[in-house]
């Protein structure tokens, strides 16, 4: 690897997508428990998603998860991926976020986007066509709290609002939260289909791509070359340190022992959930595709344990995880999946791997 590219760093995606028929407190204790075990194992980041209506993702309020688990951690950052800022007033999110920044000492990262419940977007009553000039214009009003000073007014499609009339800096009236990070912490966009707007978001406002774990290779080689050229028209140098890339990672003793585990326990049926989520109240699988051509049958578990998942033997992830690299250019973080414990000693156990075996092999071979 050529010297001017930084280490890879590691983080764990939270959605969740747990058995609906486990209760929701045995859920949520474990998904605490996961915190604890990625840090002490010397994970960066743990990220946390947003979902209201859902048996199967179903954590509300990632801040609010996120603000218990501070407290029972030291050093790991931790942020909600996404906020789904078209379902909030953004100066809801502004201020709660900056009070949760100070809260966490400055712990906390930040990832804005649309989510992907439908009934989520049926409840909060926003058409599916408004969600991401919702998002946007959303961002641009919690920037502008986190940036200026009062007063403040804001006129938008969406929202428009203003700190005006009573503003008084002698009595402290007026002032809106701005987070301790400054100007903010950083801010990453969820990425999945080809030539995404999101990706040409980023590279034009220096935010950190944050890439689907399902998404093909070829699917990942067509954002870095989105992210150059966007990048390139906003003026902006393109920084591998921003790249954070998701797979889904297992390992066990032996390479077999892995591709059955995986084929049969929550990694394989959360693709498939997914898979099926897409096919009847999504935009189809053409985003989860090697290729646009790809026939929809052969858009399955199969493809995914054999092309996009990374299963083995220390030895085997190590040699897939540098071939995945190569393949799809340099990245700042990988962030593995959490996946329900269906089988909990098995799944410590692989984390225990990865970070003691795998991770210091990579090290050596970078």
């Amino acid at each position: 690897m050529p010297s001017d590219q930084p280490p890879i760093h590691y983080g764990m995606f939270l959605m969740p997508v747990h058995d609906p028929n486990k209760p929701l407190a045995q859920c949520y204790d474990e998904d605490l428990e996961l915190v604890g075990c990625c840090e002490e194992l010397g994970f960066d980041e743990f990220w946390v998603g947003e979902h209201h209506s859902s048996t199967y993702e179903n954590i509300v309020m990632p801040e609010i998860f996120i603000a218990k688990a501070l407290g029972m951690t030291r050093s790991i950052r931790m942020g909600p991926a996404p906020v789904c800022l078209q379902f909030h007033h953004p100066l809801h999110v502004a201020g709660r976020l900056a009070f949760l920044d100070h809260l966490s000492h400055g712990r906390l990262n930040l990832c804005f986007g649309v989510g992907a419940i439908p009934t989520d977007a049926e409840m909060f009553d926003v058409p599916s066509k408004e969600a991401g000039r919702r998002v946007a214009e959303a961002l641009d009003a919690i920037l502008k709290v986190w940036t200026s000073e009062p007063p403040y007014e804001f006129q938008g499609e969406f929202w428009n609002w203003k700190v005006v009339e009573h503003v008084d800096s002698v009595m402290g009236l007026g002032q809106l939260p701005k987070p301790l990070q400054s100007p903010h912490p950083a801010i990453a966009v969820p990425c999945v289909s080809r030539d995404s707007f999101s990706v040409k978001t980023a590279a034009a406002r220096g935010f950190q791509p944050f890439r689907h774990h399902m998404i093909s290779t070829e699917t990942l080689k067509n954002h870095w070359s989105t992210y150059q050229t966007a990048a390139a028209s906003a003026d902006r140098q393109p920084r591998i340190a921003d790249w954070k890339v998701s797979r889904n990672v297992f390992v066990a003793e032996t390479t077999a022992e892995a591709r059955q585990t995986v084929r049969e326990n929550s990694l394989g049926r959360c693709i498939e959930y997914i898979l099926e989520l897409s096919q009847k109240h999504g935009p189809g699988l053409d985003m989860w595709k090697r290729t646009p051509e790809m026939p929809d049958a052969e858009c399955n578990l199969d493809y995914f344990l054999d092309e996009v998942v990374i299963a083995g033997n220390p030895e085997e992830v190590t040699r897939q995880l540098l071939d995945f690299r190569e393949k799809v250019g340099p990245f700042g973080t990988l962030v593995l999946v959490a996946h329900d414990w269906d089988d909990k000693p098995r799944w410590t156990r692989s984390l225990e791997r990865f970070a003691r075996e795998v991770v210091p092999a990579l090290n050596r071979s970078l």
